[in-house]
């Protein structure tokens, strides 16, 4: 993805949600965030690809619905974090030990 569509998403999320987003509040949105990585794992561990996809999409909403309510540009959050390597070892591609 092209990281200036994430500026894109999150700004369409914003408009779609934002006012929902502050009556629910930030813990009860990051819940729902998890909820989402435990319907993913679920959809994972049952070969569900399309189930999978769906899964992933919620996580991304609910993670820009976050970054929101956090007033964080989560494209430049992600820029400064992922640039052309790995930010521990700092390599493309990643030759850290652990898997």
């Amino acid at each position: 993805m092209d990281v200036r569509q994430i500026q894109e998403h999150q700004e369409l999320m914003e408009k779609l949600f934002i006012e929902k987003d502050r009556k629910r509040g930030k813990t009860k949105t990051m819940l729902k965030l998890v909820e989402e990585i435990g319907e993913l794992a679920e959809s994972i561990l049952l070969k569900k690809k399309e189930k999978i996809e769906e899964e992933l999409a919620d996580i991304f909403a609910w993670t820009l619905s976050i970054a929101n309510l956090y007033k964080i540009n989560l494209n430049n959050a992600f820029k400064n974090k992922y640039q052309d390597f790995c930010p521990e070892c700092r390599n493309c591609p990643c030759s850290c030990d652990s898997v």
